[in-house]
């Protein structure tokens, strides 16, 4: 029964290329859409997808199920999807990983950039840089005349190897010259104990789960990785106004689906997510949790994956991280 299903959807989208997807575009769609999440419940991935999922059903008249399917960096929700009929009936919610993965693993069971169609954009949260108070800088400058001044003294914590807590002060080595040593630690939460408590000098984490950290002064902000500030830390530089270029490491999410799905169901998707973000009321609840959409046409998250893969494949390169 599962094969014929599986048949049924590759011929019908089949039919649909060979009609440039506007008949199908036209019935679409006709039954529940699925939307993975490759990541666990609870996290930013969660509180994007659900309120999307929720809205899209509303706005297309179907049920949009979320389908939490974590492991492995995301790649096995990413590679359930990239092996499903190309429809327009199974949707992922990509992140910054499928960018780090390519270089990070040595072997992927599919391709996210051959195997996946882009749909759009759909939201961003703002990293910070933060250190502990016992460290004597104020800034991001300070911090780095620091760390060249003690090569290899100064250290930072991250949630794991080839996480961006872990990328990004690996690319702020690359772009400086600075030497700082790496703790791993198994997830952000704990490298965050280790932050408060002295263990680490130096954490790159979400802006929203540091607001509190740093309001109590357990810890001390000193640049947001984007190129906007963080509405959760709204006094906090960004790192280019710190004086220091390129050094953005946004946490990214997008919506894509299997290759080959029909254009015109690609381009209803990406009027339907633009439409479910732009809604006053889900803009203000992901606000809250400090997501910040983020839209974009098919094409320009096809692009933005290439460069941020090419971006963190040099970082990967040069740093010469590897799992263990």
């Amino acid at each position: 029964m599962n094969q014929q299903k599986i048949a049924a959807g590759v011929l019908a989208a089949l039919m649909c290329a060979g009609t440039a997807g506007g008949v199908c575009a036209q019935n679409y769609p006709a039954r529940t859409i699925r939307l993975i999440l490759p990541f666990p419940p609870g996290g930013p991935s969660d509180l994007l997808g659900r309120p999307l999922a929720q809205r899209l059903g509303e706005q297309m008249g179907v049920q949009v199920v979320v389908d939490n399917r974590p492991g492995a960096g995301g790649n096995i929700g990413l590679e359930l999807a990239a092996k499903a009929p190309p429809d327009g009936y199974t949707l992922v919610q990509g992140a910054s990983a499928m960018a780090i993965s390519p270089a990070l693993y040595p072997r992927l069971n599919y391709d996210p950039q051959k195997d996946l169609a882009p749909i759009s954009l759909a939201a961003v949260v703002h990293n910070v840089l933060l250190v502990h108070p016992s460290v004597p800088a104020r800034s991001l400058k300070e911090l780095i005349q620091l760390a060249r001044s003690r090569p290899g003294k100064l250290n930072y914590g991250s949630g794991g190897v080839g996480v961006t807590s872990h990328l990004a002060p690996e690319l702020l080595q690359s772009l400086t010259g600075i030497k700082m040593v790496h703790v791993p630690f198994k997830g952000v939460g704990l490298a965050v104990i280790g932050l408060v408590s002295g263990e680490v000098d130096v954490l790159v984490m979400g802006a929203p789960a540091a607001a509190g950290h740093a309001e109590a002064g357990k810890v001390r902000p000193l640049a947001v990785l984007s190129d906007t500030r963080a509405p959760a830390l709204p006094k906090v530089p960004t790192a280019r106004e710190a004086g220091i270029e390129n050094f953005a490491v946004d946490l990214w999410y997008g919506v894509l689906a299997p290759a080959g799905t029909p254009s015109g169901i690609v381009n209803r998707l990406n009027g339907e997510i633009h439409k479910a973000l732009g809604a006053p009321d889900i803009r203000q609840k992901l606000s809250a949790a400090g997501i910040e959409p983020k839209l974009s046409t098919p094409e320009q998250f096809a692009s933005f994956i290439r460069s941020e893969t090419v971006r963190y494949a040099k970082v990967i390169r040069d740093a010469g991280i590897k799992l263990e």
